[in-house]
Protein backbone atom coordinates (compact mmCIF):
# COMPACT_ATOMS: atom_id res chain seq x y z
CA UNK A 1 0.00 0.00 0.00
CA UNK A 2 2.88 2.36 0.85
CA UNK A 3 4.20 2.17 -2.74
CA UNK A 4 0.73 2.87 -4.11
CA UNK A 5 0.38 5.95 -1.86
CA UNK A 6 3.74 7.29 -3.04
CA UNK A 7 2.62 6.89 -6.67
CA UNK A 8 -0.74 8.53 -5.96
CA UNK A 9 1.15 11.54 -4.55
CA UNK A 10 3.47 11.68 -7.59
CA UNK A 11 0.63 11.53 -10.12
CA UNK A 12 -1.59 13.99 -8.24
CA UNK A 13 1.19 16.55 -7.82
CA UNK A 14 1.90 16.28 -11.57
CA UNK A 15 -1.75 16.76 -12.55
CA UNK A 16 -2.47 19.54 -10.04
CA UNK A 17 1.00 21.14 -9.80
CA UNK A 18 2.62 24.05 -11.64
CA UNK A 19 2.37 23.77 -15.44
CA UNK A 20 5.39 25.14 -17.26
CA UNK A 21 5.00 23.31 -20.58
CA UNK A 22 2.56 24.21 -23.33
CA UNK A 23 3.87 21.46 -25.65
CA UNK A 24 6.99 19.50 -24.66
CA UNK A 25 7.03 17.56 -27.99
CA UNK A 26 8.40 20.71 -29.68
CA UNK A 27 11.69 20.10 -27.82
CA UNK A 28 12.07 16.51 -29.10
CA UNK A 29 14.71 15.66 -31.73
CA UNK A 30 12.23 14.36 -34.29
CA UNK A 31 10.08 17.52 -34.32
CA UNK A 32 10.53 19.34 -37.66
CA UNK A 33 9.67 23.04 -37.20
CA UNK A 34 8.14 25.33 -39.85
CA UNK A 35 11.42 27.26 -40.02
CA UNK A 36 14.97 25.92 -39.64
CA UNK A 37 17.05 28.93 -38.55
CA UNK A 38 20.69 29.23 -39.73
CA UNK A 39 20.36 26.41 -42.27
CA UNK A 40 19.02 28.44 -45.23
CA UNK A 41 22.18 27.85 -47.29
CA UNK A 42 22.10 24.05 -46.77
CA UNK A 43 18.35 23.92 -47.55
CA UNK A 44 18.99 25.79 -50.81
CA UNK A 45 21.95 23.57 -51.83
CA UNK A 46 20.10 20.33 -51.07
CA UNK A 47 17.00 21.68 -52.86
CA UNK A 48 19.09 22.47 -55.95
CA UNK A 49 20.62 18.96 -55.88
CA UNK A 50 17.27 17.10 -55.76
CA UNK A 51 15.28 19.49 -58.02
CA UNK A 52 15.98 17.54 -61.30
CA UNK A 53 13.56 14.78 -60.20
CA UNK A 54 10.69 17.25 -60.75
CA UNK A 55 11.45 16.92 -64.47
CA UNK A 56 11.75 13.13 -64.19
CA UNK A 57 15.57 13.17 -64.28
CA UNK A 58 17.75 11.35 -61.75
CA UNK A 59 19.42 13.70 -59.28
CA UNK A 60 23.03 13.29 -58.13
CA UNK A 61 23.86 11.18 -55.11
CA UNK A 62 24.79 13.45 -52.23
CA UNK A 63 26.74 12.87 -49.07
CA UNK A 64 25.90 15.01 -46.03
CA UNK A 65 28.47 15.27 -43.23
CA UNK A 66 28.33 16.92 -39.84
CA UNK A 67 28.47 16.17 -36.14
CA UNK A 68 25.40 15.15 -34.17
CA UNK A 69 22.85 17.93 -33.69
CA UNK A 70 23.90 20.10 -36.64
CA UNK A 71 20.52 19.76 -38.42
CA UNK A 72 21.40 17.19 -41.14
CA UNK A 73 18.33 14.97 -40.67
CA UNK A 74 15.95 17.89 -40.06
CA UNK A 75 17.09 19.69 -43.23
CA UNK A 76 16.87 16.51 -45.33
CA UNK A 77 13.34 15.68 -44.13
CA UNK A 78 12.29 19.33 -44.54
CA UNK A 79 13.54 19.51 -48.16
CA UNK A 80 12.09 16.13 -49.14
CA UNK A 81 8.66 16.85 -47.68
CA UNK A 82 8.52 20.06 -49.76
CA UNK A 83 9.81 18.15 -52.80
CA UNK A 84 7.05 15.57 -52.31
CA UNK A 85 4.28 18.17 -52.40
CA UNK A 86 5.86 19.85 -55.49
CA UNK A 87 6.14 16.45 -57.22
CA UNK A 88 2.38 15.93 -56.82
CA UNK A 89 1.82 19.39 -58.35
CA UNK A 90 4.02 18.57 -61.37
CA UNK A 91 2.93 14.94 -61.67
CA UNK A 92 6.50 13.65 -61.28
CA UNK A 93 6.81 9.94 -60.41
CA UNK A 94 8.89 10.15 -57.23
CA UNK A 95 9.15 7.91 -54.18
CA UNK A 96 11.19 8.39 -50.99
CA UNK A 97 12.43 6.02 -48.33
CA UNK A 98 14.11 7.22 -45.13
CA UNK A 99 16.15 4.64 -43.19
CA UNK A 100 18.10 5.14 -39.97
CA UNK A 101 20.95 2.63 -40.41
CA UNK A 102 21.77 2.51 -36.70
CA UNK A 103 18.22 1.34 -35.95
CA UNK A 104 17.95 -0.95 -38.98
CA UNK A 105 21.18 -2.71 -38.13
CA UNK A 106 21.81 -4.97 -41.15
CA UNK A 107 22.02 -5.00 -44.96
CA UNK A 108 19.07 -7.44 -45.00
CA UNK A 109 16.86 -4.99 -43.10
CA UNK A 110 17.95 -2.06 -45.31
CA UNK A 111 16.95 -3.85 -48.53
CA UNK A 112 13.77 -5.22 -46.88
CA UNK A 113 12.77 -1.67 -45.80
CA UNK A 114 13.45 -0.32 -49.30
CA UNK A 115 11.30 -3.12 -50.78
CA UNK A 116 8.49 -2.52 -48.28
CA UNK A 117 8.38 1.18 -49.15
CA UNK A 118 7.64 0.07 -52.74
CA UNK A 119 4.73 -2.05 -51.49
CA UNK A 120 6.50 -5.43 -51.53
CA UNK A 121 6.35 -7.99 -48.71
CA UNK A 122 9.69 -9.36 -47.54
CA UNK A 123 9.92 -11.96 -44.71
CA UNK A 124 11.66 -10.75 -41.54
CA UNK A 125 14.38 -13.40 -42.02
CA UNK A 126 14.98 -16.48 -44.14
CA UNK A 127 16.36 -15.11 -47.43
CA UNK A 128 19.94 -14.32 -48.38
CA UNK A 129 20.91 -10.64 -48.68
CA UNK A 130 21.46 -11.23 -52.42
CA UNK A 131 17.92 -12.60 -52.81
CA UNK A 132 16.37 -9.60 -50.99
CA UNK A 133 18.41 -7.21 -53.15
CA UNK A 134 17.28 -8.97 -56.36
CA UNK A 135 13.63 -8.73 -55.26
CA UNK A 136 14.10 -5.05 -54.48
CA UNK A 137 15.65 -4.39 -57.89
CA UNK A 138 12.84 -6.26 -59.70
CA UNK A 139 10.12 -4.46 -57.71
CA UNK A 140 11.80 -1.11 -58.31
CA UNK A 141 12.03 -1.67 -62.07
CA UNK A 142 8.33 -2.50 -62.32
CA UNK A 143 7.41 0.60 -60.21
CA UNK A 144 8.73 3.04 -62.87
CA UNK A 145 9.75 5.70 -60.35
CA UNK A 146 12.60 7.98 -59.40
CA UNK A 147 13.47 6.54 -56.01
CA UNK A 148 15.31 8.72 -53.45
CA UNK A 149 16.86 6.67 -50.66
CA UNK A 150 17.96 8.47 -47.49
CA UNK A 151 20.45 6.45 -45.43
CA UNK A 152 20.87 8.28 -42.11
CA UNK A 153 23.75 7.40 -39.75
CA UNK A 154 25.17 5.33 -42.59
CA UNK A 155 28.54 5.26 -40.76
CA UNK A 156 27.08 2.96 -38.05
CA UNK A 157 26.18 0.24 -40.57
CA UNK A 158 29.34 0.52 -42.68
CA UNK A 159 31.63 0.31 -39.64
CA UNK A 160 29.77 -2.76 -38.39
CA UNK A 161 29.05 -4.60 -41.64
CA UNK A 162 31.40 -3.21 -44.30
CA UNK A 163 30.40 -1.45 -47.52
CA UNK A 164 29.42 -4.33 -49.85
CA UNK A 165 25.71 -3.37 -49.71
CA UNK A 166 26.62 0.22 -50.64
CA UNK A 167 28.56 -1.03 -53.66
CA UNK A 168 25.43 -2.88 -54.86
CA UNK A 169 23.24 0.16 -54.28
CA UNK A 170 25.52 2.69 -55.99
CA UNK A 171 25.76 0.48 -59.12
CA UNK A 172 22.06 -0.44 -59.34
CA UNK A 173 21.22 2.17 -62.00
CA UNK A 174 23.39 0.29 -64.53
CA UNK A 175 20.83 -2.57 -64.46
CA UNK A 176 17.64 -0.45 -64.47
CA UNK A 177 15.76 0.78 -67.55
CA UNK A 178 12.46 2.21 -66.26
CA UNK A 179 13.40 3.39 -62.76
CA UNK A 180 16.37 5.25 -61.24
CA UNK A 181 17.81 5.47 -57.71
CA UNK A 182 19.45 8.47 -56.03
CA UNK A 183 21.08 8.16 -52.63
CA UNK A 184 21.35 10.73 -49.85
CA UNK A 185 23.89 9.45 -47.31
CA UNK A 186 24.05 11.18 -43.91
CA UNK A 187 27.05 10.63 -41.64
CA UNK A 188 28.05 11.93 -38.21
CA UNK A 189 31.66 10.95 -38.94
CA UNK A 190 33.73 13.19 -41.20
CA UNK A 191 36.29 10.39 -41.58
CA UNK A 192 33.84 7.92 -43.08
CA UNK A 193 35.82 7.72 -46.33
CA UNK A 194 38.51 5.78 -44.37
CA UNK A 195 35.97 2.93 -44.14
CA UNK A 196 34.72 3.04 -47.74
CA UNK A 197 36.09 1.38 -50.86
CA UNK A 198 37.26 4.31 -53.07
CA UNK A 199 34.89 3.13 -55.88
CA UNK A 200 31.90 3.27 -53.53
CA UNK A 201 32.96 6.65 -52.20
CA UNK A 202 33.33 8.21 -55.66
CA UNK A 203 29.89 6.97 -56.82
CA UNK A 204 28.22 7.90 -53.53
CA UNK A 205 29.57 11.42 -53.09
CA UNK A 206 28.83 12.98 -56.46
CA UNK A 207 27.91 16.04 -54.38
CA UNK A 208 28.93 16.79 -50.78
CA UNK A 209 27.37 19.02 -48.17
CA UNK A 210 29.06 19.74 -44.82
CA UNK A 211 27.06 21.05 -41.84
CA UNK A 212 29.22 23.07 -39.46
CA UNK A 213 28.31 23.16 -35.76
CA UNK A 214 26.04 25.96 -34.49
CA UNK A 215 27.63 28.72 -32.40
CA UNK A 216 26.16 29.95 -29.08
CA UNK A 217 24.25 32.83 -30.71
CA UNK A 218 22.62 30.52 -33.29
CA UNK A 219 21.73 27.96 -30.62
CA UNK A 220 20.15 30.70 -28.53
CA UNK A 221 17.97 31.71 -31.52
CA UNK A 222 16.94 28.08 -32.11
CA UNK A 223 16.08 27.59 -28.43
CA UNK A 224 14.25 30.91 -28.24
CA UNK A 225 12.03 30.00 -31.24
CA UNK A 226 11.26 26.55 -29.82
CA UNK A 227 10.72 27.81 -26.26
CA UNK A 228 7.93 30.14 -27.45
CA UNK A 229 6.07 27.04 -28.70
CA UNK A 230 6.95 24.70 -25.83
CA UNK A 231 6.69 26.80 -22.61
CA UNK A 232 4.01 29.04 -21.15
CA UNK A 233 4.85 32.73 -21.33
CA UNK A 234 7.15 34.03 -18.60
CA UNK A 235 8.23 30.60 -17.32
CA UNK A 236 11.74 30.54 -18.86
CA UNK A 237 14.44 32.88 -17.52
CA UNK A 238 16.92 34.54 -19.91
CA UNK A 239 19.83 33.13 -17.92
CA UNK A 240 18.52 29.54 -18.33
CA UNK A 241 18.19 30.07 -22.09
CA UNK A 242 21.71 31.53 -22.33
CA UNK A 243 23.38 28.80 -20.31
CA UNK A 244 21.66 26.04 -22.32
CA UNK A 245 23.06 27.51 -25.54
CA UNK A 246 26.52 28.16 -24.03
CA UNK A 247 26.85 24.59 -22.70
CA UNK A 248 25.75 23.06 -26.03
CA UNK A 249 28.01 25.40 -28.04
CA UNK A 250 31.00 24.35 -25.92
CA UNK A 251 30.23 20.74 -26.86
CA UNK A 252 30.40 20.85 -30.71
CA UNK A 253 27.40 23.20 -31.16
CA UNK A 254 24.93 20.35 -30.77
CA UNK A 255 21.32 21.59 -31.09
CA UNK A 256 19.96 18.23 -29.88
CA UNK A 257 21.90 18.58 -26.66
CA UNK A 258 20.66 22.16 -26.23
CA UNK A 259 17.02 21.05 -26.75
CA UNK A 260 17.49 18.13 -24.34
CA UNK A 261 18.95 20.45 -21.69
CA UNK A 262 16.05 22.84 -22.04
CA UNK A 263 13.39 20.10 -21.92
CA UNK A 264 14.94 18.28 -18.93
CA UNK A 265 15.50 21.60 -17.09
CA UNK A 266 11.77 22.30 -17.61
CA UNK A 267 10.90 18.86 -16.22
CA UNK A 268 13.21 19.32 -13.20
CA UNK A 269 11.66 22.76 -12.46
CA UNK A 270 8.12 21.40 -12.87
CA UNK A 271 8.81 18.49 -10.49
CA UNK A 272 10.13 20.95 -7.91
CA UNK A 273 7.02 23.12 -8.23
CA UNK A 274 9.07 26.12 -9.48
CA UNK A 275 7.27 28.83 -11.41
CA UNK A 276 10.32 29.82 -13.50
CA UNK A 277 13.07 27.67 -15.07
CA UNK A 278 16.43 28.97 -13.77
CA UNK A 279 20.12 28.40 -14.42
CA UNK A 280 20.22 26.00 -11.45
CA UNK A 281 17.58 23.78 -13.10
CA UNK A 282 19.78 23.66 -16.23
CA UNK A 283 22.80 22.62 -14.11
CA UNK A 284 20.79 19.79 -12.55
CA UNK A 285 19.54 18.74 -15.99
CA UNK A 286 23.13 18.65 -17.28
CA UNK A 287 24.24 16.17 -14.57
CA UNK A 288 21.24 13.95 -15.28
CA UNK A 289 21.77 14.02 -19.09
CA UNK A 290 25.54 13.43 -18.89
CA UNK A 291 25.01 10.15 -17.02
CA UNK A 292 22.33 9.08 -19.50
CA UNK A 293 24.43 10.18 -22.48
CA UNK A 294 27.38 7.92 -21.61
CA UNK A 295 24.97 5.03 -20.90
CA UNK A 296 23.26 5.56 -24.28
CA UNK A 297 26.61 5.94 -26.07
CA UNK A 298 27.74 2.56 -24.70
CA UNK A 299 24.45 0.82 -25.51
CA UNK A 300 24.35 2.22 -29.07
CA UNK A 301 27.90 1.29 -30.03
CA UNK A 302 28.11 -1.03 -33.03
CA UNK A 303 28.97 -4.67 -32.37
CA UNK A 304 32.70 -4.35 -33.16
CA UNK A 305 33.06 -1.06 -31.25
CA UNK A 306 31.63 -2.84 -28.18
CA UNK A 307 34.09 -5.71 -28.66
CA UNK A 308 37.01 -3.25 -28.97
CA UNK A 309 35.91 -1.36 -25.84
CA UNK A 310 35.59 -4.66 -23.92
CA UNK A 311 39.11 -5.59 -25.08
CA UNK A 312 40.47 -2.38 -23.49
CA UNK A 313 38.36 -3.13 -20.40
CA UNK A 314 39.83 -6.65 -20.07
CA UNK A 315 43.44 -5.51 -20.50
CA UNK A 316 42.86 -3.17 -17.52
CA UNK A 317 46.06 -1.18 -17.95
CA UNK A 318 46.86 2.51 -18.32
CA UNK A 319 48.75 2.15 -21.60
CA UNK A 320 47.57 -0.77 -23.74
CA UNK A 321 48.90 -0.94 -27.32
CA UNK A 322 46.83 -1.53 -30.46
CA UNK A 323 48.53 -4.94 -30.83
CA UNK A 324 47.53 -6.06 -27.32
CA UNK A 325 43.96 -4.85 -27.87
CA UNK A 326 43.81 -6.73 -31.17
CA UNK A 327 44.89 -10.00 -29.45
CA UNK A 328 42.05 -9.74 -26.89
CA UNK A 329 39.59 -8.55 -29.58
CA UNK A 330 40.54 -11.64 -31.68
CA UNK A 331 39.57 -13.87 -28.73
CA UNK A 332 36.32 -12.01 -27.97
CA UNK A 333 35.25 -12.28 -31.63
CA UNK A 334 35.80 -16.05 -31.37
CA UNK A 335 33.74 -16.25 -28.16
CA UNK A 336 30.97 -14.11 -29.64
CA UNK A 337 30.97 -15.79 -33.05
CA UNK A 338 31.62 -12.50 -34.87
CA UNK A 339 33.75 -12.04 -38.01
CA UNK A 340 37.13 -10.42 -37.44
CA UNK A 341 38.01 -6.92 -38.67
CA UNK A 342 41.55 -6.09 -39.84
CA UNK A 343 43.98 -4.39 -37.47
CA UNK A 344 43.75 -1.21 -39.59
CA UNK A 345 39.95 -1.10 -39.18
CA UNK A 346 40.35 -1.75 -35.46
CA UNK A 347 42.68 1.30 -35.29
CA UNK A 348 39.95 3.45 -36.85
CA UNK A 349 37.38 2.18 -34.31
CA UNK A 350 39.79 3.07 -31.46
CA UNK A 351 40.05 6.60 -32.90
CA UNK A 352 36.26 6.81 -32.91
CA UNK A 353 35.97 5.63 -29.28
CA UNK A 354 38.59 8.28 -28.46
CA UNK A 355 36.57 11.03 -30.20
CA UNK A 356 33.49 9.95 -28.19
CA UNK A 357 35.47 10.31 -24.96
CA UNK A 358 35.15 6.61 -24.03
CA UNK A 359 38.88 5.85 -24.37
CA UNK A 360 41.99 8.01 -24.48
CA UNK A 361 44.34 7.15 -27.35
CA UNK A 362 47.55 9.16 -27.47
CA UNK A 363 50.60 8.69 -29.67
CA UNK A 364 53.80 8.32 -27.62
CA UNK A 365 57.35 8.62 -28.95
CA UNK A 366 59.53 5.56 -28.21
CA UNK A 367 62.77 7.30 -29.23
CA UNK A 368 64.64 5.31 -31.90
CA UNK A 369 61.91 2.62 -31.79
CA UNK A 370 59.49 5.04 -33.44
CA UNK A 371 56.04 6.03 -32.18
CA UNK A 372 53.28 3.92 -30.73
CA UNK A 373 49.71 4.52 -29.58
CA UNK A 374 48.83 4.05 -25.90
CA UNK A 375 45.18 3.46 -25.08
CA UNK A 376 43.33 3.59 -21.76
CA UNK A 377 39.71 3.76 -20.61
CA UNK A 378 38.24 7.21 -19.92
CA UNK A 379 35.19 5.89 -18.03
CA UNK A 380 35.14 3.70 -14.95
CA UNK A 381 35.22 -0.08 -15.36
CA UNK A 382 32.29 -0.43 -12.96
CA UNK A 383 30.22 1.85 -15.23
CA UNK A 384 30.96 -0.39 -18.26
CA UNK A 385 30.16 -3.46 -16.14
CA UNK A 386 26.80 -2.01 -15.07
CA UNK A 387 25.76 -1.05 -18.61
CA UNK A 388 26.82 -4.30 -20.29
CA UNK A 389 25.57 -6.57 -17.48
CA UNK A 390 22.02 -6.23 -18.90
CA UNK A 391 23.17 -6.62 -22.50
CA UNK A 392 22.59 -10.37 -23.02
CA UNK A 393 25.69 -11.96 -24.50
CA UNK A 394 27.88 -8.98 -23.64
CA UNK A 395 27.06 -9.63 -19.98
CA UNK A 396 28.81 -13.00 -20.43
CA UNK A 397 31.80 -11.40 -22.18
CA UNK A 398 32.29 -9.07 -19.19
CA UNK A 399 32.97 -12.17 -17.04
CA UNK A 400 35.19 -13.83 -19.66
CA UNK A 401 38.92 -13.94 -18.85
CA UNK A 402 40.98 -13.75 -22.08
CA UNK A 403 43.99 -16.07 -22.57
CA UNK A 404 46.29 -13.05 -22.99
CA UNK A 405 45.41 -11.64 -19.55
CA UNK A 406 45.59 -15.12 -17.95
CA UNK A 407 49.11 -15.48 -19.31
CA UNK A 408 50.01 -12.01 -18.03
CA UNK A 409 48.77 -12.75 -14.51
CA UNK A 410 50.53 -16.17 -14.52
CA UNK A 411 53.84 -14.45 -15.39
CA UNK A 412 53.56 -12.05 -12.48
CA UNK A 413 52.89 -14.84 -9.90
Amino acid sequence: MANQNVLDDVFESFVNGVKLFKDREVLRHDYIPEKLPHREEQIKLLGETVAPVLKNARCSNIFIYGQTGTGKTAVTKYVLSHLESKAKEYGAQIKFCYINCRMTGSEYRVFASLSQSLGMTIPFTGLSVGEVFDRFRTGLESSRVLFIVVLDEIDALIKDRGDAFMYELTRINETLQKSKVSIIGISNDLRLKEFLDPRVFSSLSEEELVFRPYDARELRNILFERSKLSFREGTLSDSALSICSALAAAEHGDARRALDLLRVAGEVAERQGAKIITEEHVRQAEKHIEHNRVTEALKNLTLHSKLVLLSVYHLNKANATTGEIYDVYHELCGEFGAGLLTQRRLGTLINELDSMGLVNAKVVSMGRYGRTKKIRLEISRSFIRDVFADDGRFGELIKYVPQVTRKGSADTN
